[in-house]
């Protein structure tokens, strides 16, 4: 028997909550999902904290996830989706290409990556593939690259490091590490520079180290912080 388009299993409507700050974009996601067989539109969310809120009262089945939302970043968002509801499918969206930024999703939990400029069956295999439990093609590319199943956090003597930093701490650290000023870091992640600066002692005091010098080695360490050759495109990290 063929699959239906888009669908997984005939008996079940999979029920999709749409993230995303962008109200065009959200809407043609919507309209996408609703034109699919066997899905359906839960909810839609326009930032991080509707996104976790719905998520918890909607119990969809699967959430296509912006990475770049305000009041909470989508990674923030995705783990704490996963920590209240592990078995919710998690689909991220995002322009960010380059493997540290899939390193922290991944990080987070999420379940499947699609790139927003990726054509309209690319995702429609990703929902597919995601909700059958595998992971869709750029995951994939990923993983052979990292020579692993699947992307993990560091692992040996970073591991405790690594488990011990917030999602926020971990994008902090990414920025600093880059040279980000605490205005610019705070002006990504729409936090006062006192907030970032908070944030910095506490990497500090985490890692070990007393200053950027030596935030910029353990960014390296972790592999949140790439070698010159594998920083891609330039675009600013995700918030």
């Amino acid at each position: 028997m063929n699959a239906p388009r888009g669908g997984v299993n005939v008996e079940k409507i999979h029920r999709v909550l749409i993230a995303e700050d962008q109200p065009l974009l959200r809407g043609g996601l919507c309209s996408m999902v609703r034109a699919l067989q066997h899905y359906s539109v839960a909810g839609e969310a326009g930032d991080g904290v509707e996104a976790c809120s719905l998520a918890v009262t909607l119990m969809p089945d699967l959430i296509l996830m912006d990475l770049s939302m305000p009041g909470r970043s989508g990674v923030e968002a995705i783990a704490h989706i996963k920590r209240q509801a592990p078995q919710i499918r998690i689909i991220a969206l995002t322009i960010h290409a380059s493997d540290m930024h899939m390193r922290e999703a991944l990080a987070a939990g999420v379940d499947g990556y699609v790139l927003k400029d990726a054509a309209f069956d690319e995702l429609v295999e990703a929902m597919r593939l995601v909700m059958l439990g595998q992971r869709n093609a750029t995951l994939d590319e990923y993983g052979a690259r990292q020579g692993e199943p699947r992307g993990q956090p560091p692992n040996g003597q970073h591991a405790q490091m690594w488990s011990a930093l917030t999602c926020r701490e971990r994008v902090v650290l990414r920025l600093v590490a880059e040279g980000c000023t605490n205005r610019e870091v705070g002006e990504q992640l729409r936090l006062s520079p006192k907030t970032i600066e908070k944030h910095r002692a506490s990497l500090m005091r985490k890692l070990g180290v007393s200053n950027a010098t030596g935030l910029v080695h353990a960014a390296l360490d972790l592999g949140v912080l790439a070698l010159p050759e594998d920083t891609g495109n330039g675009l600013n990290y995700f918030v």
